[in-house]
């Protein structure tokens, strides 16, 4: 089993990517329609491509990392290396030059790139770790359960401190006070890289007559058809996850009328997410994972739908149901991410070829596209219902905040749960092919012992 301090130092490396993460989510949007002064329709639209552009980069920086030989081994090394990196690139997203209209573009273009290609660089790795700190199923959960607990963590900084912070540091400047709040918080991440670096350790390894290319290792994929599962419902998560958290802010400013309960609002969501993490791995000792995940996405898509019918003077019931949404939502995370592992161990014995940083990566390819998709919703759809930054909106608007922010999330979990009904990695089943890999390594072994013999 690994220790606590192990699962701690590795969950750390989680609260520095939701740093910058769940900034990006929750208030980059917001940050470039009503601070820069980006239309929301060209907000979307270059959501859209760079995090496209970002997300290709995946499968590459996965297969990079297989590949990757140091004394510190295949994946933690990139926390030591890109963490300033990283740093630097999320200051940069936050800033804002006195530019023209197409120069605002074009940089926050550049900038945003940079970052999600540094965030790339660093967490696809970072990532993978979680996958050979230890063979375990059962602790695969516990793993990834400390990780979300502690990257929620980094979130509910994030949702409580923003804004506070914008004002205090910007005194009424808010381009002031964004730039150096992500100044202080992206110091904090790269701290808590080094400590992820420095506290965790990687135990299982490749086969050791494991030969990598690039061809092999995509044909191996594709092999995986569990793992083109988990692909496709972690692209229909994170679009309907993303659109509704980035709605989140217009969603408290302009439909329930209460700018300032934004801070209380997205503060309260993500103590739902913690909590709900918090317990992933005590609802994986009473009931499978698959069927699990599968419930709580559908329930996740009811709270969504009742939300729907929330009128503007009903302000508790709204926090509430923010609250259980995230809840319950992530308390499926953490199997999610377990699943990974697990599908790295099935391609292994369906192939013979194990590629845990390809496995991620490319689920991660396919989050990303829901990032992408989600958030160029968010902007599309604002720009649909005619929505104007920092005005009074119109009746129409207001309703059209209201559907993207409930229905649209809720028929996202619906696909999930639909496509993961095709999944067949239960816990039975995943326990027999961990089985069955040590015993074909203690074949081998035997068998190298009597040829040297």
């Amino acid at each position: 089993m690994l220790s606590k301090r192990e699962k701690v130092a590795y969950g750390l490396g989680d609260t520095a990517s939701n740093i910058v993460f769940q900034t990006v989510m929750l208030f980059l949007t917001f940050f470039y329609t009503d601070i820069f002064g980006i239309s929301p329709a060209v907000v979307g639209s270059m959501f859209l491509l760079v995090r496209i552009i970002d997300a290709v980069t995946d499968p590459l920086m996965g297969a990079l990392a297989d590949k990757t030989q140091s004394r510190h081994g295949k994946y933690r090394p990139y926390l030591l290396w890109l963490a300033l990196p990283f740093a630097l690139c999320s200051v940069l997203a936050f800033t804002t030059p006195d530019l023209s209209a197409n120069g605002k573009v074009i940089y926050a273009f550049a900038t945003y790139t940079l970052l999600m290609l540094a965030y790339t660089a660093i967490n696809i790795p970072y990532s993978a770790l979680g996958g050979v700190l230890t063979a375990d199923p059962t602790e695969r959960v516990s793993v990834q359960s400390y990780r979300f607990v502690f990257g929620m963590l980094g979130g509910l900084l994030v949702t409580a401190c923003t804004l506070p912070l914008v004002n205090f540091f910007g005194n009424g400047d808010n381009a002031k006070g964004y730039q150096l709040t992500i100044a202080v918080m992206s110091a904090l991440g790269l701290v808590l890289f080094l400590l992820c670096f420095a506290g965790t350790r990687e135990r299982v390894s490749t086969p050791p007559d494991q030969q990598l290319t690039l061809r092999g290792s995509f044909a191996s994929l594709w092999q995986n058809d569990q793992w083109r599962i988990l692909c496709v419902a972690a692209f229909f998560l994170l679009t309907g996850m993303v659109l509704r958290s980035t709605l989140a802010i217009y969603y408290v400013k302009y439909f329930l009328g209460r700018e300032e309960l934004i801070t209380a609002f997205v503060t309260l969501g993500m103590l739902g997410n913690i909590a709900g993490c918090a317990l992933a791995q005590r609802l994986n000792r009473y009931v499978d994972k698959v069927k699990a995940y599968i419930g709580l996405q559908l329930i996740s898509a009811g709270i969504c739908m009742l939300s729907f019918f929330i009128t503007p003077d009903q302000v508790v019931l709204a926090f509430a149901l923010y609250f259980f949404w995230g809840f319950f939502l992530q308390m499926a995370t953490p199997l999610l991410w377990a699943k990974m592992a697990d599908a790295v161990d099935y391609g292994h014995y369906k192939t013979g070829i194990r590629i845990t940083g390809l496995v991620y990566s490319s689920i991660v390819f396919f989050i990303k596209l829901g990032l992408a998709l989600g958030g160029a919703l968010a902007g599309w759809l604002l720009a649909f219902y005619n929505y104007q930054a920092d005005v009074a909106q119109t009746a129409a608007t207001q309703q059209g905040i209201l559907l993207s922010f409930t229905l649209l999330p809720a028929i996202g979990s619906v696909l999930v749960a639909l496509v993961m009904s095709r999944y067949r990695l239960n816990s039975a089943r995943v326990l027999d092919i961990h089985q069955q890999l040590q015993r074909r390594a203690g074949d081998t072994t035997s068998g190298h012992d009597k040829v040297q013999a």
